[in-house]
């Protein structure tokens, strides 16, 4: 296998939240309070929606809310990937990533290894440049059982729900989390910060009419009805991992610009079109200021 090539889930398209729009000649995140399900192909109006998309939102009065999902793996680390993030905006490419407690960071000497204080504390990320990126990666087709959709997100509400939900139902299952009926829920809220106004983040919960009594037992039933038919699911979850530490950068390079400016749009751009965004969709504004600057100075992307 070629070292430094981020092998991620085989992607057939994208669920968001929200949405990216051209004004002025400059995307922009704008507001939403439903599920989008796109392809992986845009045009000039952006992302060309999946035919999943038209197909899950009939069956829900036209509001897709819900979305009924499958995960390909037990292990939660392995469906859900978030670490902080600080992304040069001029190329797309990660300068800095880390979780909490170690981050590879790119320097003239190449990629290092360096303590991670946390967004708060670290002098590099001061001004909201550097925060969580997370990304889930769900299948919704039976054409294709190992195929998956990505959900992105830098909301804390969102990577916060995910994981303890994640963390929850793999217990609960005896580490069977791809055999359970599961589905995506668009949930709201909202606080003091969001000025009352609701924050729309995403809940993984089992689908409707399912209880989890029932759930569990099913999950028990498939999972050794597979094995019996010589899946090897140890085996599907080893080669995620090893794919996943491929690279010092565990992102797939192909769309980090459409990331950028999906989720760090300039502190100018977002104050224009996008005030609101934080609140309704669980994205935080990318600022700019002399940090930026000093981190171009200090920080430099290497091949």
């Amino acid at each position: 296998m070629i070292k430094g090539l981020t092998i991620t889930p085989p992607v057939l398209g994208r669920i968001s939240i929200g949405r990216v729009i051209v004004k002025d000649g400059k995307k922009l995140p704008a507001k939403d309070d439903q599920f989008t399900i796109t392809s992986q192909v845009q045009n000039k109006d952006g992302w060309i929606n999946h035919p999943l998309d038209e197909k899950l939102r009939a069956n829900n009065d036209g509001k897709l809310r819900q979305i009924p999902v499958r995960l390909l793996f037990n292990d939660p680390a392995l469906n859900l990937r978030a670490e902080y993030t600080l992304f040069d905006r001029q190329t797309g490419r990660p300068l800095c990533v880390g979780d909490g407690e170690h981050c590879q960071r790119r320097t003239n000497n190449g990629v290092e290894q360096l303590p991670c204080p946390s967004p708060d504390r670290c002098p590099l990320a001061q001004g909201g440049i550097c925060k969580p990126y997370g990304r889930l990666y769900v299948n919704l087709s039976e054409d294709d059982e190992l195929g998956t959709f990505v959900f992105r997100t830098t909301g804390f509400n969102s990577i916060r729900t995910l994981a303890a939900r994640l963390s929850y139902f793999s217990a609960v299952s005896g580490n069977k989390l791809s055999c359970l009926p599961l589905q995506l829920t668009l949930r709201g809220k909202s606080t003091t910060q969001s000025y009352r106004t609701p924050i729309y983040f995403v809940d993984l919960t089992l689908r409707d009419g399912v209880t989890l009594k029932d759930a569990v037992q099913d999950a028990v039933a498939i999972d050794r009805e597979l094995g019996e038919h010589g899946f090897d699911q140890a085996a599907l979850e080893a080669a995620a991992k090893h794919g996943y530490s491929n690279s010092c950068f565990e992102i797939d390079s192909d769309d980090l610009l459409d990331v950028v400016e999906e989720f760090y749009p300039t502190e100018t751009d977002a104050a224009n079109n996008n005030r609101q965004a934080e609140s309704q969709n669980d994205i935080t504004p990318y600022r700019v200021g002399s940090i930026e600057r000093s981190l171009k100075e200090s920080v430099t992307a290497v091949d």
